[in-house]
């Protein structure tokens, strides 16, 4: 059997959870012994790889998501040894450990490289274990976990740096729990900022003088570009685990407020802006749009309107999209639109009125209308979508459109947004429906970009279990999609020299001005990575980006196409 590509703690199949949660885990009592139970050791050993490798696509109560639900009644063979009741499967230690080990075709990553023989054996008698209940984080614990490090009123009044911040990007350095703020002019690292542990999002505040990185440990970090060096000025924790931000950008409310939402537990927190200061933690427990109640319905990405004063805050387990309204926090208004399980990731139309999330395990795109504050549509696509932000650009055919790529499927999907223009009208039969499926190199996308001042559309495939394709890219001329224009392999263009772990090609980010796409070459803890840049019309390589303090970079955000919400 071929290795099938990883995940490695990583993005949206298998998230890691960090070692936190699994320390408070442990303070909790452990429930009575099954036949697959563990000493104290082994138990602690399971529930840290458990956390930091499956959690985050089987869930903390093992209900399941993307994943599969792996509660014991599922896992755990009957007294008598038996496989069957009532014609449902019973899993068992030796099925589980192939699971584990090999992984399956409906998106399993394989283990068998990355756990040892014994921690495998270990994870499948783990799982047929009652779960734990984590323990709760509340607004006093959220308080009580504040600092500021610098004063609002201690804070530079102007910019006391000669860096062209506009061209700045915020690179993840996954593993070391840090991000790097690189020039893009000089591509220089003008500062490698502490943050918290493999930080998933960096966004911008509405002036752009602020980021706000989220990591999976719950640490949310406010650095200030302001700053003769770039650092983090303020920080707080919003859980144990959570990988989602954004702050406030509806006129009159810029930098006002700043929202976080947590994987566990399944809440959201808004904050002033400036300060970090908690003002309102809100549970997001609740009824499925299946009409079932959730105990873990998961906050995943969180966006803010422009249109009116409120984020887009959508719930993955549930299915259910929520308009929250920040005009008076403390009497909060809430919006719940219903979609489709599970919620995701997802970006704006080229109007900033729509977003379109993707629904991922329910094979859908869900768009919002924020004008109208209801669902606009519904639409089905392939396998696991996974757009990222997605991108929009003006098809030759079907005009203006927004393209996510996919995980389980080999097409980029194109989609017809609306548009007031009077030269668009023709193209609205089209609105909402799937105009287009571009073959892609392979499934395994992540995503997908673009730039209003680009003839390209990029994609990734990271995920994919070839190498030669988990480290390419590949670029279509936006005027002919029949097939890619170029199909580029990162990893060679890096000169790096070849290793055993697969260097992943991931996150094609664009350059303030357009002209240049940024791509990380995730390899392991212990390899040399690189961001490898290019001209966005030649597709050559202008820079090779290797400093030795870079390790694991993953997601890069240009702090100008952030802030202004270009994709």
């Amino acid at each position: 059997m071929g290795k099938r590509n990883r995940w490695l703690m990583g993005a949206a199949v298998v998230a890691a959870l960090p070692l936190a949660i699994s320390q408070a885990y442990a303070q909790q009592a452990a429930p009575a012994a099954t036949g697959a139970s563990l000493t104290a050791a082994e138990k602690d050993s399971a529930k840290k790889i458990y956390f930091e490798r499956c959690a985050g696509c089987h869930g903390v109560l093992r209900k399941g998501a993307t994943g599969k639900n792996l509660e014991p009644h599922w896992t755990k063979k009957l007294p008598d040894g038996t496989t069957q009741e009532g014609g449902t499967t019973k899993l068992g230690t030796p099925r589980l450990e192939k699971i584990i080990a090999y992984g399956t075709d409906g998106g399993m990553v394989n283990f068998d490289d990355i756990l040892s023989k014994d921690e495998i054996t270990l994870m499948s008698r783990y799982i047929q274990d009652t779960p734990d209940v984590p323990p709760e984080y509340s607004l006093k614990d959220t308080i009580d976990s504040w600092k500021v490090i610098v004063a609002v009123s201690d804070r530079p009044k102007r910019q006391m740096n000669k860096f062209n911040l506009k061209n700045m990007f915020s690179v993840t350095l996954r593993d070391t729990g840090e991000v790097a703020l690189i020039d893009g002019d000089t591509k220089e690292i003008r500062s490698i900022v502490k943050t918290g542990y493999a930080v998933h999002i960096s966004r911008l505040s509405k002036s752009g003088r602020y980021v706000y990185v989220i990591g999976r440990d719950g640490r949310l970090s406010l650095i200030d570009l302001w700053m003769e060096k770039p650092a983090v000025v303020a920080e707080v924790k919003i859980g144990f685990d959570a990988r989602s931000v954004d702050t406030s950008k509806f006129k009159g409310f810029e930098d006002k407020y700043a929202i976080a939402g947590a994987y566990w537990p399944p809440q959201y927190v808004i904050m002033d802006g400036e300060s970090l200061k908690p003002i309102k933690v809100v549970s997001t427990r609740g009824m499925t749009v299946d009409g079932e109640y959730h105990p873990e319905p998961r906050v995943a990405s969180i966006v803010s309107s422009e249109t009116k004063p409120e984020w887009v805050v959508n719930i993955k387990e549930t299915g259910q999209i929520l308009l929250v309204d920040y005009s008076d926090i403390k009497n909060l208004k809430v919006t719940t639109i219903e979609s489709a399980k599970f919620l995701h990731d997802g970006g704006w139309d080229a109007s900033k009125r729509y977003f379109l999330v993707a629904a991922n395990a329910s094979n859908k795109i869900a768009a919002v209308d924020t004008k109208t504050g209801k669902l606009a549509a519904l639409i089905d696509t392939k396998k696991i979508p996974h757009p990222g932000r997605g991108a929009n650009f003006k098809h030759p055919e079907f005009g203006p459109v927004w393209a996510t790529g996919h995980l389980g499927d080999a097409v980029v999907t194109l989609i017809s947004t609306p548009s007031d223009k009077p030269a668009d009208a023709r193209y609205r039969k089209n609105n909402w429906k799937v105009v287009q499926e571009v073959k892609h190199i392979g499934a395994g996308n992540l995503f997908v970009k673009t730039h209003p001042k680009s003839k390209h559309l990029w994609a990734d495939a990271p995920q994919n279990p070839e190498r030669e394709l988990a480290e390419s890219v590949a670029v279509w001329d936006m005027a002919d999609l029949s097939k890619p224009k170029k199909v580029i392999n990162v990893a060679k263009d890096s000169g790096l020299p070849e290793t055993k772990a697969i260097r992943r090609a991931v996150h094609p980010e664009y350059n303030a001005d357009g002209n240049e796409v940024w791509i990380s070459l995730w390899g392991g803890k212990t390899d040399q990575s690189a961001i490898v840049v290019y001209d966005d019309k030649t597709l050559a390589v202008k820079k090779v980006i290797t400093d030795p303090k870079m390790i694991t970079p993953t997601g890069k955000f240009n702090v100008y196409n952030t802030q202004h919400d270009i994709y």
